[in-house]
């Protein structure tokens, strides 16, 4: 990944909240028809140096022959973005030599995945996926929720996703290499439109 010196994230737990916060991610591996890319939800869990990264397929995934091949897979966890236009800079009324740009947050994650067929271990991720998301609601969904029979359906036709992270990196790109003025503006220009309240807050240093 490219990724300027002012815009580097390397703290851990930093890239770590933004896989939880943001666990859609693009699943890119390489395989016989070339490269291939899937939007898959994944949790993330203690493991190895960097964590561990689960999630599940369905049996006839194309992705599936890839990942079982072992090859290096690439997972990016996308956080807030944002269109900047220049006219939000306080130096385009100064001297004008501004152009718009792009401000984005993104972790990418690497490793070598293994596909796992036992139906607990594919119980227990889809579990613990779905209780993240539903813990903060009033009556949050369980998998006993739903009728034995159906859920076992499900698990045959699901196959497991393990990636241990063997490298993380991330990149911040929220106008760090803009002077405080500009970045007041851009701040500014954000939260009047509306677009993103999170790089807003990135911006301005929140």
């Amino acid at each position: 990944m490219h990724c300027p010196a002012p815009f580097r994230e390397d703290r851990l737990d930093v890239l770590h909240d933004l896989i939880r916060a943001r666990p859609l991610a693009t699943l890119i591996t390489v395989g016989t028809d070339g490269l291939m890319a899937n939007l898959v939800p994944f949790s993330l869990h203690e493991g190895g140096e960097h964590g561990i990264l689960r999630a599940h397929l369905g049996r006839n995934h194309g992705q599936l022959d890839a990942l079982r091949n072992g090859a290096e897979a690439l997972v990016v966890f996308h956080g807030p973005e944002a269109y900047v236009t220049p006219s939000w800079y306080a130096s385009k009324a100064e001297h004008g030599k501004v152009v718009p740009t792009w401000n984005f947050v993104m972790v990418q994650a690497r490793g070598r995945p293994r596909v796992i067929e036992d139906a607990d271990w594919i119980h227990a991720q889809l579990a613990q996926l779905t209780a993240s998301h539903e813990d903060k609601r009033e009556h949050p969904w369980t998998m006993a929720d739903a009728p034995d029979g159906f859920v076992a359906a499900l698990l045959s036709g699901l196959a497991g996703i393990e990636i241990p992270i063997d490298a993380i990196e991330g990149k911040w790109k929220a106008s760090q290499n803009r002077s405080p003025a500009d970045r007041a503006g851009v701040a500014a220009g954000l939260r009047a439109e509306g677009s993103c309240a999170a790089m807003a807050d990135l911006v301005a240093g929140k």
